[in-house]
């Protein structure tokens, strides 16, 4: 459903994937999302899971040589961190035994990495569904409807590999905002290219800041129009089949946005080991963000632990941008609250019950944001809006 989607996207160049200012730019990102989806769909096919390991090989993809006929499967092998590096193994069999049995033993060279973009995104995006009220439409309370938004909570993970460099370059500063050189700018505007023309004015470059809210928001505002679009075919009593998987497509890809803003250090400079004055010697390393969002996670933190830590179901008041600009403030304000569990051990094996409680919490935000703002879409997209089209 999804990559049937994405192909009418790479073959039309649809506005709704494309991430790049400049329009000569628009079909790459398009294509890549499309061929970073066939990947993953090829890997399911084969009925071998590749699970993502640390490898310090530098070949982007691994290849599966049959006899006399060639397999290639081009398949990246990404470690799901903030600095989201990409570790590959290759290798050259020539029978379906050997190659099973290759594939196998490099699985067995690394952990997998399961990180907050793998594990915990996929939590909150089944919490955040499963929490929706009944007034909500019934095909996105439905099993399948789960299980499809659980899956799209890590995809955007999954568009990160050097096999797609265009769309890499586009995507990677929408996983995060880093407040402090963004308010220095002044109050931040609604609208993206407006804030990417103060930062360019002030001789930075967006992606070293972050494009964090304005990619949520903008594919809130893709959820809200699919839902308006799905309202009208109803009432007229026509096939709302193809509006519904996109609706629960934009409900999954925006999941992932909505967690990472629930990560306080995708909010901050200091996202990867504390930098300029330390009066607290906090860890100056590069490895805190990977400890409080990998396998900490995975070990550690349960669905019911989570679900305990939701709020109750609210609509979001006012403006949406910018009640998810104070939601990502909110999170930033947990950023030295991070350095100080990890100081006192909190993210190492089992960690603390406070460290614990801690991610627990911070994933709870997540779901519990991701619910209000799909169950907003729902309520405003009931709310007339002028036809764009009428005058022309």
């Amino acid at each position: 459903m999804e990559i049937l989607r994405l192909v009418r996207s790479a073959t039309y160049g649809a506005a709704e994937f494309d991430k790049c200012a400049f329009p000569g730019f628009r079909f790459a990102p398009s294509w890549a999302i499309l061929d970073a989806s066939l990947r993953d769909e090829r890997e399911h096919l084969t009925g071998w899971p590749v699970k993502r390991s640390h490898s310090d090989n530098k070949d982007p993809f691994i290849r599966l040589l049959f006899g006399a006929g060639i397999l290639t499967l081009r398949m990246p092998l990404p470690t799901y961190t903030c600095l989201m590096r990409f570790h590959t193994a290759s290798f050259r069999l020539f029978s379906p035994v050997l190659a099973l049995a290759g594939l196998v033993c490099v699985l067995a060279q690394a952990p997998a990495a399961l990180a907050w973009g793998n594990s915990g995104h996929r939590m909150i995006n089944r919490l955040a569904t499963n929490t929706l009220p009944t007034d909500v439409p019934a095909f996105l309370r439905s099993p399948e409807a789960l299980a499809e938004i659980e899956y799209l909570g890590p995809e955007p993970d999954r568009w990160r590999s050097p096999a797609e460099p265009e769309l890499v370059a586009a995507q990677a500063p929408e996983h995060f905002i880093d407040l402090e050189p963004a308010d220095a700018l002044g109050p931040l505007p609604h609208k993206r290219l407006d804030f990417e023309a103060s930062v360019f004015a002030s001789g930075q470059r967006p992606e070293k800041v972050g494009l964090q809210p304005w990619e949520a928001t903008e594919v809130w505002q893709r959820l809200k129009a699919a839902m308006r679009e799905y309202r009208n075919l109803s009432a007229a009593k026509q096939d709302t089949k193809p509006t519904e998987a996109a609706i629960l497509f934009y409900a999954g890809w925006l999941g992932h946005y909505v967690g990472d803003a629930a990560q306080p250090l995708h909010t901050t400079i200091q996202y990867n080991g504390w930098v300029g004055p330390n009066p607290n010697g906090y860890t100056t390393e590069h490895k805190i963000h990977w400890q409080c969002e990998g396998p900490f996670v995975d070990a550690n933190l349960r669905e019911l632990a989570v679900k305990a830590k939701m709020t109750p179901l609210k609509a979001v008041d006012g403006d949406l941008f910018d009640a998810y600009i104070a939601y990502l403030r909110h999170t930033k304000t947990y950023v030295e609250k991070v350095y100080q569990l990890e100081k006192a051990g909190g993210f190492v094996g089992a960690g603390t019950p406070e460290s614990r409680e801690f991610i627990a919490e911070r994933l709870g935000a997540g779901a519990s944001m991701l619910r209000d703002m799909i169950y907003t879409a729902w309520q405003e997209s009931a709310k007339p809006v002028a036809d764009p089209y009428a005058a022309k």
